[in-house]
């Protein structure tokens, strides 16, 4: 049985803005709805390595070690630092302009994923998120594990989608004016770096 305290909490954890939510709007407001689906895609996707190292207690090894943690760490920080370089330069993937190339649906979802992928935290989050709604039957804790990581992934998948949606709903407005372009790339740009910079200083 699913509690609603599960339910409260996942969705509180999901609507709270992050580097997927920054990323699906980006796409959202720079390439339209379809390409704002793909990233909310590619971002639940990037979620399935962390719940399995959860499920199978690799997470509390990636706790234990520094090295370990801190490799993934900084190839996630290294990332975030490319990202905020796309959104500040004129050409960049992650552009917002009307002449925008568009991108296919599978390297949107691939760099959502990577985006996850690459935050080692989560792992170490659904370590620390997921136990205490577990019934405490030991037979069926895997399953529990994933049931609730399941429904984690659903939620954040429709909320994203919700996100990107909203976002190319007002991207004709945002693309008639060049002040407001220039303000949102660099914002998107600065956010970027903001999170790698919070990245680079977590801790395992």
């Amino acid at each position: 049985m699913i509690s609603l305290q599960f339910l409260i909490t996942a969705f509180v954890v999901c609507v709270a803005p992050g580097t997927g939510v920054i990323y699906t709007l980006a796409l959202g407001l720079g390439q339209g709805k379809r390409a704002a689906i793909a990233a909310a895609a590619g971002c639940t996707v990037g979620i399935v390595p962390h719940l399995a190292a959860a499920t199978l207690g690799l997470a509390a090894v990636l706790h234990t070690s520094a090295v370990l943690f801190n490799m993934v760490k900084f190839a996630g920080v290294a990332y975030l630092l490319y990202l905020a370089w796309q959104a500040f330069k004129s050409d960049g993937m992650l552009t917002i302009s009307p002449n925008a190339q568009k991108q296919s649906a599978f390297v949107i979802a691939r760099r959502g994923a990577l985006i996850n992928i690459l935050n080692p935290k989560l792992s170490i989050f659904f370590l620390a998120l997921l136990p205490p709604f577990l019934s405490g039957n030991p037979a069926t804790v895997t399953s529990e594990m994933i049931l609730l990581g399941a429904i984690f992934m659903a939620l954040t998948f429709v909320i994203f989608v919700g996100y990107g949606v909203f976002a190319a709903l007002a991207r004709r407005k945002v693309l008639q004016s060049k002040s407001v372009l220039k303000w949102m790339n660099r914002s998107f740009a600065a956010i970027f770096g903001a999170l790698a910079a919070r990245l680079a200083f977590e801790r395992a």
